[in-house]
Formats: structure tokens, sequence, C-alpha cells
């Protein structure tokens, strides 16, 4: 292995992001704008999902752009005072300078890099991908693929990726980078056509699947 694709939220950081709040708000929104129905399955959605099932309907700028506000909205109320999962800085720094160090998140760049700065981690990563710099938010795999492109001496079998959501694997998988699921069971993750390699309940566990 080369190069180790890092999700942020409950990954990296204990986040406080309301994640349930904030797509339950976006939810509200469409349905009260009649672009969803009010029996639309919600729960089987993400707020990433959510936003690009709607805008596969024709939303409009301002709807989208509503959206988006209200996800920058609860993502710098999360990032107030968010701390680090157990054991990350450790691995980070035997990491740092061996490997090629990215994070990939549906944050908004200026979000991510805040919180990585506030938890004083953020000197170890050579990329911090947001969505800023996605064509479309995980699962898409834009995000892996972007950080794929800045590095492309480095083969996609040479990286690996690690997260807690299935979206981060399905990104991950569609991008042709191997999956480790952090702290969600296969099954779980299986259930949603995500296949990983592997699952740790500690960060530090990922060294089992460096080479």
């Amino acid at each position: 292995m080369k190069g180790i694709m890092f999700d942020m939220d409950n990954t990296l950081l204990q986040s406080r992001i309301d994640f349930a709040a904030m797509k339950n708000e976006i939810y509200r929104y469409l349905v009260e704008l009649n672009v969803l129905p009010a029996a639309f399955p919600v729960q089987e959605h993400t707020s990433s999902t959510l936003i690009a099932h709607a805008r596969r309907l024709g939303i409009s700028g301002s709807i989208d752009e509503t959206m988006m506000a209200t996800i920058a909205r609860h993502e710098m109320l999360g990032m107030e005072g968010a701390g680090l999962e157990p054991g990350v800085e450790p691995l980070l720094s035997s990491l740092y300078r061996r490997y090629t160090l990215i994070v990939v998140t549906n944050n908004s760049h200026a979000a991510a890099r805040k919180a990585l700065e506030l938890t004083n981690i953020s000197r170890y990563f050579d990329l911090v991908v947001g969505r800023e710099q996605m064509a479309v938010m995980k699962p898409s795999p834009a995000g892996f693929d972007y950080a794929k492109r800045q590095y492309g001496s480095i083969a996609p079998d040479e990286w690996i990726s690690v997260g807690d959501a299935w979206i981060d694997g399905k990104a991950s998988m569609d991008a042709g980078i191997p999956f480790v699921s952090y702290r969600t069971s296969m099954e779980a993750m299986i259930a949603k056509g995500v296949q990983p390699i592997g699952r740790i309940d500690r960060i530090g566990d990922i060294m089992e699947f460096i080479n």
C-alpha cells in the first residue's frame, strides 16, 4: 500500500453533527415544496442520497442552494467541540511521511479543514477532499476519483480506504479501492451492496490491512 483514504466523521473525528436532523430538515423542505411525496422512504436515504435524488428530479438552483446551506449550518454546529476517535493521533503519527494520507468527506472543504485544525491533525494529511471537489457526493466515487487523479503514480490497488458508513464503502468500491469498515457490521454493509475486505473496531487496526 502507498496511500490511505479516510472518511472524517465518526472515523477520524467523534462527530457531533446531527445527521438525522440534517436529513429530516432537508426532507421536510422538499415535501413542503412538493418535490417529494410525504410517503417518500426517507429512512432508506442519507442526506447526500436524498439531495442526489432531488437533483435527478430537476430542482431549481435556489432549492439546491437552500439544501446546501442547511447542510453547511449543521456541519458548522457539529464541528464545535468535536474530538478524535480513540487512537487516531498515534495512528496518523506512525503513518505520516510513510504513506500518502487523504481525507475524503461529504462535508464542505472549509468545515473539514477547520475540524482537522481544531483537533490538531491537519498536518498529517497530504490532501483534503470536500464536496466542492466532487461532482457528486458519496456514495458516488467522484471524491475518490478526484484524489486518485492528484496522485496518478499510485495505482488503485495501492490505495486502501476506511470509513464507518455504507456510502464510504460504495464510493470506495466504485473507485476500485479496497474498503475496510470501521465499527459497522459486515452484515449492515453487505445489505447495502458493499463488500468490505475487512472490519475493525479500533482505528489503529487498519495496520492489519497495510502491506
